[in-house]
C-alpha cells in the first residue's frame, strides 16, 4: 500500500488529485494538508511513499516546504505541480531536489506516469525541462538575470512586478514590511534595476508575469 501525501490550500484541488491517483492506485493511503507548515510537519512526523506539493500555498512556499523536506527525507521524491510555466520555476524547484514538476493544466494520464516514474526512483522531466537543464548547467552564471536571484527574491519579484505593494506582500509571504523592502533592493541590485517600474517591463519581456 503506498502513502501519499497531497499538500495544496484549495479543496478542490486536492479532491481531483486524490480522485485520479485512487483510480490509478485503489489501495493507496492518501492524506492531504492545506498548507507548507502541515506538510512539513507530516513528513518529520510520519513515513510517506511520495509527496504531491503545490508551488504557491499561504504562509511558506512550496519550493521552502521541498528544501525543508529534502532535509529531513532526502530520499523522499516530491512532485511539484504549479500553474506557472515550466521555464519559470522547473529548474529551480529540480536544483532544489524536487523529483519532477508538473503544470496543473496537465493531463490525468500524465501525472498518473508521473507517480509511476518517481516512484520508480527516476525523475519526471518533460523535453523541454531536459533541454533547458542542458544549457543552463550553472544558474549562478548562464541565464536571464532573474536567474541569479534566491528563490524568495524570485518570488518577491514576481509580485513587485505584478504591482503588489510592499506591504501586501509582506501579508502573503507572512514577512515583515522591513524584509520585503531588504529583498526588493537585494532584487534591484543583482538584476541592475532601479525601478519597481523595471522590474514590471523586464517580467512582461521574459514572460514571468
Amino acid at each position: 500500500m503506498r502513502r501519499i501525501l497531497i499538500a495544496d490550500d484549495h479543496a478542490i484541488v486536492r479532491r481531483g488529485l486524490k480522485e485520479i491517483i485512487l483510480e490509478a492506485f485503489p489501495s493507496a493511503e492518501i492524506t492531504e494538508v492545506a498548507d507548507a507548515e502541515d506538510l512539513i510537519n507530516k513528513v518529520v512526523k510520519e513515513v510517506w511513499d511520495i509527496v504531491l506539493s503545490d508551488l504557491s500555498m499561504p504562509g511558506r512556499s512550496g519550493l521552502e516546504a521541498l528544501q525543508q523536506i529534502k532535509i529531513h527525507a532526502p530520499k523522499l521524491p516530491v512532485l511539484i505541480l504549479s500553474v506557472y510555466p515550466e521555464d519559470q520555476y522547473a529548474i529551480r524547484v529540480l536544483k532544489a531536489g524536487a523529483s519532477g514538476y508538473l503544470n496543473k493544466d496537465m493531463a490525468p494520464e500524465e501525472l498518473v506516469n508521473a507517480i509511476h516514474k518517481v516512484l520508480s526512483g527516476r525523475k519526471y522531466i518533460t523535453p523541454s525541462i531536459a533541454e533547458k537543464l542542458a544549457t543552463n548547467i550553472d544558474l549562478n552564471t548562464q541565464g536571464p538575470a532573474h536567474a541569479r536571484l534566491s528563490d524568495r527574491e524570485f518570488e518577491v519579484l514576481k509580485l513587485l512586478a505584478a504591482g503588489k505593494s510592499i506591504s501586501d506582500i509582506a501579508s502573503s509571504l507572512f514577512l515583515s514590511s522591513t524584509t520585503v523592502s531588504t529583498y526588493r533592493a537585494r532584487i534591484l541590485a543583482k538584476m541592475n534595476l532601479k525601478t519597481n517600474a523595471d522590474l514590471t517591463q523586464y517580467s512582461l519581456e521574459n514572460n514571468l508575469i
